[in-house]
């Protein structure tokens, strides 16, 4: 899993690594929470060299990745546009349907047409267009702007893309400008390269289910992964010790990778290795629980608490914040039984902190 998922050793740097990075991962999930660098940053730096803070987005966008749902929203290869699209146009995803309920479709076309002639742009260039009933989950209320809602729905159908981040946020292209070398390619079928993908992402994806399906949860109660397994292109594994059976790509267990570099790496708490909770405490034993969303009174830890990785081993954990020209450390918990290598933590926390740009390391308290 630590091999798969590149986590033995830095072979890749800038620009180039961060696209190679993508492509070996096939998906980096997004989060917009940004304490010590995004999820994304975080996923990037555990694996690259010669990057900072923010470089993930400007190293992939455009040209190099889009973004969309896979385990859950992603930054995605550029290769994977064209299956993107052709599914975009036979299912609807992410309520997309609703959202065109609420707006006339001359609008959405308008709108379609305005980014392709001013584009790339942000949602706030946009022209006025009047206001829409929001879209509400459980208390939490989308957008009421009536062009802000057409562009929603325009990037899930993959008519338009986003090709960058900026001051005012996410910025917005048609592909044939922002994927120009891949937006009118064919695709494959949908469904059984998905399944390829989604495997090699996770290294070990459960085939009793969980978040790491998401959007392919009909597709792991269909004949599709059986059919694959018989046709050697993935395995069905066991891991000792568990009654829970797993999808391995093909040939996973003779699978060589990079001898460990030694370093202590701070993981985002969306990484993949750690996608897979229960996997995750099987084989590691290492019972981790994101507390950002829970109220402060349910937190066991704390609210942006960040795995450390250690020689094939998750060691601790960590809760820090880039700010006031230091990363200023809160916490630190070393696992009980662990022997925690407070030098090579050390060194961690340097390197993050001239990522984020900042100049020094702070703990709180005295003598910590």
């Amino acid at each position: 899993m630590v091999g798969q998922l590149g986590l033995r050793a830095r072979r890749l740097r800038g620009a180039a690594g961060a696209r190679s990075l993508l492509s070996t991962l096939r998906c980096i999930q997004l989060d917009p929470l940004d304490p010590m660098g995004t999820n994304a940053d975080l996923v990037a730096l555990a694996r690259v060299d010669g990057i900072g803070r923010g470089d993930v987005y400007r190293h992939l966008l455009p040209r190099h990745a889009f973004e969309h749902f896979a385990k859950e929203r992603c930054l995605l290869p550029a290769s994977a546009f064209p299956q993107y699209r052709e599914r975009a146009a036979e299912t609807p995803w992410w309520r997309s349907s609703e959202r065109m309920r609420r707006l006339p479709p001359s609008l959405v076309e308008d709108v379609l047409a305005e980014v392709r002639s001013r584009g790339p742009v942000a949602t706030a260039d946009l022209a006025e267009r009047g206001r829409v009933r929001p879209l509400d989950w459980h208390g939490w209320k989308g957008t009421a702007k009536s062009a802000s809602m057409a562009l929603e729905v325009l990037w899930t159908q993959c008519r338009i893309v986003v090709c960058g981040r900026g001051p005012r946020g996410k910025i917005y292209d048609v592909p044939e400008r922002a994927l120009p070398h891949v937006h009118d390619l064919p695709a494959v079928q949908f469904e059984p390269w998905s399944l390829l993908e989604r495997v090699e992402a996770a290294g070990l994806l459960a085939r009793a289910g969980g978040p790491c399906w998401s959007m392919l949860s009909a597709v792991r109660t269909s004949s599709l992964p059986d059919e694959l397994i018989a046709s050697g292109q993935l395995e069905d594994v066991l891991v000792e010790g568990s009654s829970r059976p797993y999808l391995a790509p093909a040939g996973f267990r003779d699978r060589r990778f990079p001898r460990d570099d030694g370093r202590m790496r701070i993981l985002g708490p969306l990484d993949p290795l750690l996608w897979d909770r229960k996997l995750v405490e099987q084989v590691f034993r290492f019972d981790y629980v994101w507390e950002v969303y829970k109220p402060e009174h349910q937190r066991r830890w704390g609210w942006y608490v960040c795995p450390l990785l250690h020689r094939g081993r998750l060691v601790g954990r960590i809760e820090a914040r880039a700010a006031d020209g230091a990363l200023k450390v809160q916490e630190l918990w070393p696992e009980p039984g662990v022997t925690f290598d407070r030098p090579a933590l050390g060194a961690a926390l340097t390197r993050h902190a001239t990522a984020c740009g900042v100049g020094n390391v702070r703990w709180r308290g005295a003598g910590r």
